[in-house]
């Protein structure tokens, strides 16, 4: 493991205040030297040497930071009652005039002679990553105060106590004649992630195109990679290994690139929202404190001056595309990821902001979106969308589902999930969402199977019916893969004489049914929608007269 532990410098007195777009300047003391340990700007040879020379310093010399990127310590928690353990993930200046016209402000990207304008550990903040939780509540932490600095676990301590593991297990392995199984790492490039090979060639397909998208000025930029087999005769295995660590490094790379949120929050409408996840807009818009996006057509701003110029000349008021559900203030429309391309570019790269593992930013061309809106006298104003493959070889009738946060524990989440399942019934089809989910998604599909079980096994009791899986998957569209996983874990699979049965109790269905809470569903009647594969060519999903009779109502 290369470890960047730090550089020795030796600082001018009287440097004074250095430039900057800050309004505060920087206050530096006069000293002669300062030694920097732990500091990770470096990882050759020289560094490391230098870090061994400053450890035998005298303890009067100022330690410009505790911490190094790697190493984990407790952290006090937003209630500022209890402690939770984190790793430090990146460092960066607090005042931006230390700089001095830099391009970026991470610790681990500067150059030396911007570096050596820091000069306390109090001019850092550092950027943690809450162990076993979830990425998007990483946040920047500006208080050394806020630390326990006896719980400090280093980088290096901890890679020394793996490596004598090891060590002791392969000397046991070896003294009783066994073999010890390397485990594998799934951190380092040349791991494969297992994956399903469309999500692996989305991802490659996405990393090849560079991390700028459409903006408000509609400029657009891309770049590709190429590649290719050395030699015919191995080309299968070859191939093989070499797709795979590929994929495994722009993984790796991904991950590397997305561990620091690059927006702390946007604006959108009458809310202003914290983001939860790093997300590839253009350089230019990154690195700011507040994004601010048009609810409308999505196209995103830097200034507030140029958002409220954009609001008054902004001709859209709704999402293009045709509308296919309404019911009262609530209105879905269907878009066309080819015809309506700008648009779901800026969705995608909007929706990256709360998804941590979405993948599709800019190849929507093989997708159906479908927007959920909240309509009143203003507009029709964005909850949440999916996303949906034109031609899927895996019956997936959902790729990519959100609600926005300002929109959450409102049921539109059942409701999008329901909606596409309604797609899928008049498709004549059972779906299934696109694997694998993320964790507030699981928690809403099986929340929704869950209803949807109950609720048939509630009307098969009254009935005096029994249904097998197959009919139960043909009348609410789920798959029967789903339908067992569900089922599982309300443990009402058991095995009897011999094979697998589904154990319903009714006592339980009834107060299920008693004490459920009421969602809000798809209603059939008021969607308007026929199958692509059903429709001739330039007949939309919906009439004519339903979409010009929501103009006039927005105007």
């Amino acid at each position: 493991v290369s470890m960047m532990t730090g550089v020795n410098v030796t600082v001018s007195p009287a440097m004074g205040n250095l430039s900057g777009d800050c309004n505060q300047p920087s206050e530096i003391e006069e000293t002669n030297s300062v030694c920097i340990t732990n500091c990770p700007i470096a990882d050759d040879k020289d560094a490391n040497h230098s870090a061994y020379e400053s450890s035998n310093k005298s303890s009067d010399e100022e330690s410009i930071s505790p911490f190094g990127i790697g190493d984990r310590c407790n952290v006090l928690w937003r209630d500022n009652k209890s402690y939770l353990p984190c790793e430090i993930i990146e460092c960066r200046p607090k005042d931006c005039n230390i700089l001095d016209g830099s391009k970026s402000n991470l610790i681990s990207q500067l150059l030396p002679d911007v570096l050596k304008n820091i000069r306390r550990a109090s001019q850092l903040e550092y950027y943690v990553h809450y162990i076993n939780h979830d990425r998007r509540l990483d946040e920047w932490v500006t208080s050394l105060e806020r630390f326990d600095l006896s719980t400090l676990d280093r980088l290096t301590d901890r890679v020394a106590r793996e490596n004598s593991v090891a060590t002791e297990s392969n000397k046991t392995a070896q003294s009783t004649g066994g073999c010890v199984p390397n485990k594998r790492r799934t951190d380092v490039p040349g791991n494969s992630t297992g994956r399903d090979s469309r999500n692996q060639r989305r991802r490659s397909n996405n990393h090849q195109l560079s991390a700028s998208a459409t903006s408000s000025d509609g400029n657009k930029s891309s770049s590709g990679v190429t590649g290719g087999a050395s030699s015919v005769d191995q080309q299968h295995n070859f191939s093989s290994s070499s797709n795979d660590r590929s994929l495994a490094a722009l993984e790796h790379e991904h991950e590397t690139m997305t561990r620091v949120k690059n927006i702390t929050k946007i604006e959108m409408g009458k809310y202003e929202v914290e983001a939860w996840y790093f997300s590839p807009y253009p350089a230019e818009y990154t690195g700011i404190e507040k994004l601010f996006v048009c609810e409308y057509c999505l196209k995103y701003m830097r200034l507030p001056s140029t958002m409220r110029r954009h609001v008054s000349e902004c001709q859209l008021h709704r999402p293009p595309g045709q509308e296919i559900y309404r019911e009262k203030n609530l209105s879905v429309f269907e878009l066309d990821g080819k015809e309506h391309r700008m648009y779901c570019q800026n969705l995608c790269l909007l929706a990256k902001l709360f998804l941590d593992h979405k993948t599709l930013y800019y190849d929507v061309d093989p997708f159906y979106f479908y927007i959920v809106t909240e309509v009143d006298s203003q507009g029709a104003h964005i909850v949440g969308y999916f996303s949906k493959e034109k031609h899927s070889a895996d019956d997936y009738n959902l790729a990519c589902i959100l609600t926005f946060p300002q929109y959450q524990k409102c049921g539109y989440g059942k409701f999008i999930i329901s909606l596409s399942y309604e797609l899928s019934k008049r498709e004549k089809k059972v779906g299934s969402p696109e694997k694998p989910l993320s964790d507030l998604g699981k928690i809403s599909y099986r929340s929704y199977w869950t209803y949807m079980l109950m609720d048939v096994f509630s009307k098969q009791a009254k009935e005096c019916k029994n249904w097998s899986i197959r009919d139960i998957s043909s009348y609410t569209a789920i798959k029967v893969e789903d339908i067992i996983s569900t089922l599982q874990s309300l443990d009402m699979i058991r095995y009897w004489k011999g094979q697998h049965v589904v154990y319903v109790r009714n006592p339980s269905v009834e107060e299920y049914i008693k004490n459920r809470k009421r969602i809000r569903l798809c209603d059939n009647q008021y969607l308007s929608w026929i199958p692509h594969s059903e429709r001739k060519k330039g007949i939309a999903g919906n009439s004519s007269e339903d979409h010009t009779s929501l103009d006039a109502s927005l105007k």
